[in-house]
C-alpha cells in the first residue's frame, strides 16, 4: 500500500504554459498573441464602429433607393474582414522552438572548436554561417536568445522574443508578429479591408449626392454619416504587400534592402520564382508548416 504521507506528483504542464516568449495565450493555448495588444483593440473599434455607422445610417436609404445588394455586399466583406483579422491575431506566426540546453551546449561546443577557443563567460560576437540558395550566398545569423542559427528569412521579434520563421514584420494593428504561417491571412485581410472602405466610402458620396438633390448638400452632410476610415493609407498598404507578394519579399527585407540591385548585379533575390503568378501562388496557396512550439 502507498504511504498517505507520500507526495502527489505534480500534472504536467503543456508547452505553452511554460513558453519562453513574451506572448499571451487564451483558450488553453488555442490563441496566441502579442503582450501589448491595445492597439489591435482600437483596430476592432475603428472597423466595428465605421461599419455599423454605415449600416445603421446608409444602408437603409441605399437598400430603398438603389438596391438591397448594397448591405448584402457590405455584410459580406465585414463579415470576411474580421475572419481574417481574427485569424491573423490569434494564430502562431511560424515561432521557431528554442534550442533545449544539450542542443545548446552542443552547439556551443560546436562554435568554440570551430573558433579555437573554449573559453567562456563571456558574450561572444556575432556568428554566421553561409549557405547556399539557388546559386546566392545567405548568411544565417545565430540567435544568442534562441540559442540556435536562425533560417533564411527568419528573424528575432524583440517585442515578443521569439525568433520567427519567413519573419515579415511586428504589426501593432493586429497585436501579433506577421510570419510565414499567417502572412496569407495578413494580406488577405488588408486587401479586404481596402475593398471595405473604398466600398463604404463610395456609397456614402452616393447617399450624400442623392440626399442633396431633395434636401441640400449641407443638409445631406447633416443627415449623413461620412464613414471615411483612412481609405488611402489602407489601399497604399495593399499596393505595398502586393508588391512584395509579387516579387517574394518580405518587409524586413525590402526595408534592409537585402535584394537591392545597389548592392551589385549579382545581388538577386534567390527566393523569387521568376514571375508574378508563381510568387503569388507560392505566398497565398502554398502549404503551411507545422504549427510551432505550443501545440496543446
Amino acid at each position: 500500500m502507498e504511504s498517505p504521507h507520500k507526495k502527489k506528483k505534480s500534472a504536467p504542464k503543456r508547452k505553452w504554459e511554460v513558453f519562453p516568449g513574451r506572448n499571451k495565450f487564451f483558450c488553453n493555448g488555442r490563441i496566441m498573441m502579442a503582450r501589448q495588444t491595445g492597439v489591435f483593440y482600437l483596430t476592432l473599434v475603428l472597423i466595428l464602429v465605421t461599419s455599423g455607422l454605415f449600416f445603421a445610417f446608409d444602408c437603409p436609404y441605399l437598400s430603398e433607393k438603389i438596391t438591397p445588394a448594397i448591405p448584402a455586399i457590405g455584410g459580406i466583406l465585414f463579415f470576411f474582414v474580421m475572419g481574417t483579422l481574427l485569424r491573423t491575431s490569434f494564430s502562431d506566426p511560424g515561432v521557431l522552438p528554442r534550442a533545449t540546453p544539450d542542443e545548446a551546449a552542443d552547439l556551443e561546443r560546436q562554435i568554440d572548436i570551430a573558433n579555437g577557443s573554449s573559453s567562456g563567460g563571456y558574450r561572444p560576437p556575432p556568428r554566421t554561417k553561409e549557405v547556399i540558395i539557388n546559386g546566392q550566398t545567405v548568411k544565417l545569423k545565430y540567435c544568442f536568445t534562441c540559442k540556435i542559427f536562425r533560417p533564411p528569412r527568419a528573424s528575432h521579434c524583440s517585442l515578443c522574443d521569439n525568433c520567427v520563421e519567413r519573419f515579415d514584420h511586428h504589426c501593432p494593428w493586429v497585436g501579433n508578429c506577421v510570419g510565414k504561417r499567417n502572412y496569407r491571412f495578413f494580406y488577405m485581410f488588408i486587401l479586404s479591408l481596402s475593398f471595405l472602405t473604398v466600398f463604404i466610402f463610395a456609397f456614402v458620396i452616393t447617399h450624400v449626392i442623392l440626399r442633396s438633390q431633395q434636401t441640400g448638400f449641407l443638409n445631406a452632410l447633416k443627415d449623413t454619416v461620412v464613414c471615411f476610415f483612412s481609405v488611402w493609407s489602407i489601399v497604399g498598404l495593399s499596393g505595398f504587400h502586393t508588391y512584395l507578394i509579387s516579387s517574394n519579399q518580405t518587409t524586413n527585407e525590402d526595408i534592409k534592402g537585402s535584394w537591392s540591385n545597389k548592392r551589385g548585379k549579382e545581388n538577386y533575390n534567390p527566393y523569387s520564382y521568376g514571375n508574378i503568378f508563381t510568387n503569388c501562388c507560392a505566398a497565398l496557396c502554398g502549404p503551411l508548416s507545422p504549427r510551432g512550439p505550443v501545440p496543446l
